[in-house]
């Protein structure tokens, strides 16, 4: 059931002056300048567009104060001392009790961004007043925030555990196998496809290990454990160049984990040193 007070039109004059205001424009959110740490402007630091917060989208409250999010337009003007930044440099300077209400943020101005027009008729669509949706009044077409389920698995043989290399990432970083999921598939058959094609091998006794939202631009990874079963490692050449087996001592370099693929690692590691009787 949609919670109606949260989704509700926000009117300027109603929105706390202390309320944290994310706006968020292709990938990069604003804060302040000349520092490490992520911090976020105000509602009180738009004074000159204030009547343009009527626009936020309602985050709910985090870390005791409350927080909108706003897809960047040109007609608003940042607060000076401000500027945008880009997430991925972010993601380890944001505090960990923010970071879904961030990655909220991100995930929502992005359908803001894309959602102001009807994809049926092609007129402007409104915020819904009862919902976190948008709508147009010439068809009635309603256009809810996208969800992208996609599985991320933690492959393991014995003390090892299956890494690739993504042609798109740096020499030597490695991750784990991950894929969208199509339509008609469970998330257990998302796993088995996506292990075979990216790298050609089968597994079995798959286990659910957690989720993570992804707004990149509106992933939710479902994290799955695995056991490897059968098959070479075989790239598939074009999405992953290299797949390795590692051990825990020898783990090449890998995402942190503010991200569900670092901590699916972790714990394999952790796993994988209690195994062999270490602390």
């Amino acid at each position: 059931m949609a919670n109606k007070e949260n989704h509700q039109s926000i009117s300027a004059s109603d929105m706390p002056g202390d309320a944290y205001v994310l706006i968020v424009r292709d990938g990069h959110i604003l804060v302040e300048s000349g520092n490490a740490d992520a911090i976020f402007p105000c509602a009180s630091d738009f004074i000159t567009d204030i009547t343009k917060l009527n626009r936020a989208e309602y985050l709910g409250i985090c870390v005791g104060s409350p927080f909108y999010c706003l897809s960047f337009e040109d007609d608003i003007t940042v607060p000076e001392n401000t500027e945008f930044r880009n997430m991925w440099e972010l993601l380890f300077h944001i505090d960990e009790s923010l970071i879904n209400t961030v990655f909220k943020a991100v995930h929502i101005a992005h359908w803001l961004r894309h959602s102001r027009f009807c994809g049926v008729c092609g007129n402007p669509t409104v915020k819904s007043d009862t919902e976190r949706a948008r709508v147009c009044k010439s068809c009635g077409s309603i256009i809810f925030p996208r969800i992208s389920p996609a599985v991320i698995l933690a492959i393991v043989w014995n003390d090892r555990l299956l890494l690739a290399h993504n042609r798109q990432f740096a020499e030597g970083q490695y991750s784990l196998i991950a894929g969208f999921v199509e339509p008609g598939e469970t998330f257990e058959e998302t796993a088995r496809r996506e292990a075979f094609e990216e790298t050609g091998v089968r597994i079995k006794n798959i286990k659910y290990f957690g989720s993570q939202p992804w707004p990149f631009p509106d992933s939710m990874m479902i994290g799955l454990t695995a056991e490897y079963d059968e098959g070479e490692i075989t790239p598939d050449g074009m999405e992953i160049d290299n797949a390795k087996w590692f051990r825990a001592e020898d783990l090449p370099s890998f995402p942190g984990n503010v991200s569900i693929a670092g901590k699916l690692i972790e714990w394999f590691a952790h796993n994988s040193g209690a195994q062999n009787g270490e602390n």
